[in-house]
């Protein structure tokens, strides 16, 4: 006769979340420095100014940048 193994009913499995608290502090950082980037954005001077045009997206995009950081870090 073949013995069949039965597992147990109640089975101890861990929940463990994919990201820390660390992430999700490293994410909300990230969102509030691509958020200064589109204030920096804002305003009804020149729309040629250095603050426009260079200084902004380059807030932006370290802020994306930092914010595949925060997902990524393990």
């Amino acid at each position: 006769m073949i013995e069949k193994k039965s597992t147990p009913a109640t089975q101890d499995t861990k929940s463990e979340l994919v990201f820390t608290k660390k992430n999700y502090q490293l994410l909300l950082i990230s969102i509030a420095i691509v958020v200064i980037g589109f204030v920096l954005m804002m305003g009804t001077t020149d729309i040629y100014d250095f603050r426009k045009t260079l200084l902004a997206p380059m807030v932006v995009l370290f802020g994306f940048g930092f914010g595949v950081y925060a997902i990524l870090k393990k």
